[in-house]
């Protein structure tokens, strides 16, 4: 196996930053810092175009069209027309959030169930975000059937909501948090999660990764995420590269199409 990492970042929100500035120096920099493979994610139907147009100039890069939470009142009418837009790899993120509560929960909720019917329709992976909700997620995604290659993004649970998505067959996707010093429930659930479920992301602009935090997260630090997991397992950084890249691939595979 390369000594070399390749990692694949799962979950990015680069569309601000490269949409303002008209630069791809943010993907430039994460090339440099060994990632190959990229999901720019949607959240609404402006972001959702964004991360598609994006992914047709980048052959490393992929997109995801969905509605987040926060803005369920839109109405996920307004992101269906871009489902099958090019480069539309999934569904998402879509989900609940009962933190922040800026949409009510009676319109979270279906707005959740009508993306796990999209994705399911268009054989497309669906990315679920969950924030305090953990209980009417599995009831949503229980009432629905979940899709086959579903991604619990920036899992935030410890490992008693880490066996509940496993055993639903989600793949957990963790991000810069598991290097904060008040997350040990959440690195108990990356030692908990299977080689074979287990994705790394930035969520950039978000959550950048100790010695960054505090700062705008980037791609180029899901190797930090990466090797934090890795060092917590045991396991050679590129290894764990190889092993979360593959993953990835098992957990959206319509990159390879």
């Amino acid at each position: 196996m390369s000594l070399t990492a390749q990692w694949t970042d799962t979950h990015c929100h680069t569309q601000e930053q490269m949409v303002e500035t008209g630069s791809d120096e943010l993907l430039a920099r994460a090339r440099l810092a060994g990632v190959n493979r990229f999901i720019v994610i949607g959240t609404d139907a402006t972001t959702s175009q964004q991360a598609i147009d994006i992914a047709q100039q980048h052959p490393d890069v992929w997109a995801t069209v969905g509605l987040h939470p926060h803005d369920a009142t839109k109405g996920v009418n307004t992101i269906s027309p871009l489902v099958t837009g090019p480069r539309v790899v999934g569904i998402g993120e879509c989900g609940l959030d009962y933190y922040y509560e800026n949409s009510p929960r009676d319109i979270q909720i279906p707005a959740f169930a009508e993306q796990i019917a999209l994705a399911k329709e268009h054989n497309l992976s669906l990315v679920i975000h969950t924030r305090d909700a953990w209980q009417d997620t599995y009831n949503v995604l229980d009432s629905e059937g979940m899709p086959e290659h579903t991604i619990i993004h920036c899992f935030s649970g410890g490992t008693t909501e880490a066996r509940e998505c496993l055993d639903r067959g989600a793949f957990l996707s963790f991000s810069g948090i598991v290097t904060f010093k008040n997350a040990q429930e959440l690195r108990e659930a990356a030692m908990l999660c299977p080689l074979d479920r287990i994705l790394v992301e930035t969520d950039s602009p978000f959550l950048a990764p100790v010695p960054h935090r505090g700062r705008p997260n980037e791609p180029a630090h899901v190797g930090i995420v990466g090797t934090a997991i890795a060092d917590l397992r045991g396991i050679n950084p590129a290894e764990f590269a190889s092993i979360t890249s593959a993953n990835a691939l098992a957990a959206f595979p319509r990159i390879h199409s």
